[in-house]
């Protein structure tokens, strides 16, 4: 599959592209990035006919909707589909006075978490204006997984459901937004929430991947069985299906424990055998499932992006993902490439 095929987005009228550019890395997470760099990443994706483009007011207290929109401003708004989410406002603010992390040289704003009806429609309208852009394609309630927000999450989780819900629900309704959902770091969430209330999609954070298929035991047949549509975000665990079980390597942003080392590893030995990057195993398993349409990533500078589009596409034969079943190094209700 290239990076720029367009896949139908669940039961709702848009298509996005099965590679994704995710922009929190452009506001400055981490470390900086500057302008030109930013830009380049972006013009670099439309050029290799990437169309989906996500970001959120947290990235860079922003910033990445800033630079998103500032690279986009001047397409065809008909050409791409972009997502965006509510959750937090941002207010203006001395940048002496915010609290970056894990942010770098960020945008001029606190953050703080409102999923109440104004502040949903709020936040909506905020990030249009910091977009520049007459219109988000895609609408996703953001951190409201136990991730984030602790022994919060239940109380937090249910006026989400209710008050943010229905101010997402209405602009739908008006065709504001073509399709709502929730973005977060569990699967279990997006379950729920699925349950709950009608929704469209959800962004899923690092809980599908090469190492994590627990979601095809209920939340990805209901996803089927709904026309919801799942982007998947952090398909690389936040590192390690990109560098292998290299030492100090990355899983769910905490060192990598021994037993995910030692699976990673034998991963990488079926990849070698077959002559596969195991980075790109990851991308295109992630995209296999039918509920999936699109593989959300972040890079850091024009050459990373360049290489995970040419692994989003390198080929990869039918036996490897036979063997890897057959050492029970993949579910084998999985769904792969074909």
């Amino acid at each position: 599959m290239q990076p720029g095929t367009l896949v139908k987005f669940g039961r709702v009228d848009l298509e996005v592209t099965a590679f994704g550019f995710g922009t929190a890395p452009i506001g400055n997470i981490f470390r900086e990035i500057d302008e030109e760099t930013s830009d380049g990443m972006l013009q670099a994706s439309w050029d290799a006919g990437v169309r989906y483009f996500d970001t959120a007011p947290m990235y860079g207290h922003g910033l990445s909707e800033l630079r998103t929109g500032h690279s986009l401003r001047w397409k065809n708004r008909e050409d791409f589909v972009l997502s965006s989410k509510v959750g937090r406002i941002l207010k203006p603010a001395r940048k002496a006075d915010i609290d970056y992390a894990p942010w770098t040289n960020a945008g001029r704003f606190s953050m703080h978490f409102d999923y109440s009806y104004d502040g949903t429609m709020r936040s909506f309208e905020d990030s249009l204006q910091r977009l520049n852009l007459e219109s988000m394609d895609i609408c996703f309630i953001h951190d409201v997984d136990r991730f984030t927000r602790g022994d919060e999450q239940p109380d937090v989780f249910r006026q989400a459901m209710d008050t943010c819900w229905a101010a997402l629900e209405e602009l739908r309704n008006q065709g504001v937004v073509k399709a709502i959902g929730v973005g977060v770091n569990e699967w279990e969430v997006c379950h729920d929430a699925l349950k709950q209330r009608d929704f469209d999609c959800f962004l899923l954070a690092g809980r599908y991947t090469l190492l994590e298929q627990e979601s095809l035991e209920e939340f990805l047949p209901l996803c089927e069985e709904r026309g919801a549509a799942v982007v998947i975000g952090g398909g690389f665990n936040s590192g390690i299906l990109a560098t292998g079980a290299v030492e100090g390597a990355k899983y769910n942003y905490a060192p990598a424990p021994p037993e995910i080392m030692e699976r990673v590893r034998k991963i990488e030995q079926v990849c070698a055998d077959h002559g596969v990057p195991l980075a790109a195993a990851a991308l295109q398993f992630v995209v296999a499932h039918p509920a999936i349409p699109s593989f959300v990533a972040g890079t850091r500078t024009v050459e990373q992006l360049e290489r995970n589009l040419a692994w989003f596409s390198h080929p990869i034969p039918a036996d490897f993902w036979a063997e890897l079943k057959e050492m029970k190094l993949l579910r084998e209700d999985a769904p792969v490439p074909t």
